[in-house]
């Protein structure tokens, strides 16, 4: 098993250390995971990396190579070195489930268990929950601007070859319909998607041998890529060759509006009516939102989706929020929080429901230290996600992707608006004794 033990920070293994030595480390806490704000305009977010941090945990181990390196670099003593060898996380982790959207403050995971074991997984939680949330959150707005109009992942070579499959994967969960990506395809199940590019045209003599080439291994119900020389040759060449019933054509440069409607026109007055049109070009959810009343069929996005739309991380932190006054397993739990400006925490332990009115999310409710309140029409935002070590929040891709769309459906609609704005609701909190 690859172990993902060492995906962490020095400082997490030094505060285990000097709290051991201080023994303080087996004291009782909870941490929560949470964004103070979201990224600068968005009115949304959305939670996505759930099932890849669950799994994270689960290999996260210290075996004899991790133990090695840290004796190696005098990271820890020795005594702690036996401990790690040892370590599985055997506490408590509910979040709100992936594709959920949240908000500022959201309580979006909370760790309960031992200083030592929960301060470990901080920088793996952080680093999948940011990437992972801030694709979903472009991905999510995407694809409310394209409607019902599908979007396919192309990005792998904009990125890090790791975070291009986590990328395709945040992606599907947040409404597109598949992914250039085949390891994508392999580890998660994300359906796949390929043709050609310019490079096959340029390849071959003529276009028409590339076309030619092309819909005999590929058959005709796939996407030529039309804007090599001349479009509207390579479109009545393309239909020309199937005899109409070629599957679709991509533009991938130009005026992308007018190029469609005239690629529309062209296509129609040949007899190929149901040859659909895919645009591609470095996309965005505004370029998107543009082409709504152009004749498009889909969309093939890239660099903008797996970058965050220039929102690459959610701002997500994880901070201790209460810890017991001793090391008495009854010892109660203390809120504690930064006071640090512009950084400020909340102390204690966070519980969430979203407040609807007649279907619509009003109010984000945050009870900090008490049961949540809500009526039948609010929502229960927390799940668990892992019961004493061990897994039980683990869930197919499909059933995030369902609860995105349940979930950005119980909007506002002016959540779906792409100009900047506020958070299309506001976050409430509830103290412990207020009503």
């Amino acid at each position: 098993m690859v172990t993902t033990a060492l995906l962490t920070d020095h400082y997490e293994l030094t505060m285990l250390q000097g709290a051991r030595q201080a023994g303080t480390a087996d004291r009782r806490c909870v941490f929560e995971l949470f964004a103070r704000r979201l990224p600068e305009g968005r009115r949304y977010g959305v939670v996505a990396g759930v099932g890849r941090a669950l799994d994270a945990i689960a290999q996260f181990r210290f075996d004899d190579a991790d133990l090695g390196y840290l004796a190696e670099h005098r990271v820890v003593q020795e005594d702690t070195l036996a401990w790690l060898a040892e370590y599985r996380f055997s506490g408590d982790l509910w979040g709100y489930p992936e594709g959920e959207i949240y908000f500022p403050g959201s309580p979006v995971l909370v760790a309960a268990g031992s200083f030592a074991e929960c301060v470990l997984l901080e920088t793996v939680l952080l680093s999948m929950y940011n990437h992972d949330s801030a694709i979903a959150s472009a991905a999510s707005r995407m694809t409310g601007a394209a409607g019902e109009r599908p979007c396919i992942e192309m990005g792998s070579r904009r990125t890090h070859e790791q975070s291009a499959v986590a990328a395709a994967r945040a992606a599907y969960v947040a409404g597109f319909q598949a992914t250039s990506n085949l390891e994508a395809g392999r580890r998660f199940g994300v359906p796949t998607s390929g043709t050609a590019a310019h490079a096959f045209t340029l390849l071959h003599d003529t276009e028409r041998q590339a076309f030619e080439a092309q819909l005999a291994a590929l058959g005709e119900d796939t996407t030529l890529l039309v804007d090599t020389y001349d479009v509207v040759s390579a479109v009545r060449l393309g239909v020309e060759l199937t005899q109409g019933r070629l599957g679709a054509v991509r533009l991938d440069s130009g005026d992308l509006t007018a190029m469609a409607a005239e690629v529309r026109e062209l296509l129609d007055s040949l007899g190929a009516t149901e040859t659909r049109i895919v645009v591609t070009s470095d996309l965005d959810e505004w370029q998107i939102a543009a082409l709504a009343s152009a004749p498009v069929d889909g969309y093939g996005v890239g660099t903008s989706l797996v970058t965050g739309s220039g929102h690459p991380t959610c701002g997500f932190v994880y901070k201790l929020v209460s810890r017991a006054l001793s090391n008495d397993p009854d010892s109660p739990l203390l809120p504690v929080a930064k006071k640090s400006k512009d950084k400020l925490s909340i102390g204690g332990r966070k519980l969430a429901l979203r407040r609807l009115t007649n279907g619509v999310a009003s109010v984000e409710v945050i009870a900090i230290d008490r049961p949540t309140a809500g009526d039948h029409d609010d929502r229960e935002l927390l799940v668990p996600l892992i019961r004493k070590g061990d897994i039980v929040g683990a869930e197919s891709l499909s059933a995030a992707r369902a609860r995105h769309h349940r979930s950005r459906a119980e909007l506002p609609m002016d959540a779906m608006k792409l100009s900047r704005g506020e958070p299309v609701i506001a976050t409430s909190y509830l103290e412990a004794g207020n009503a």
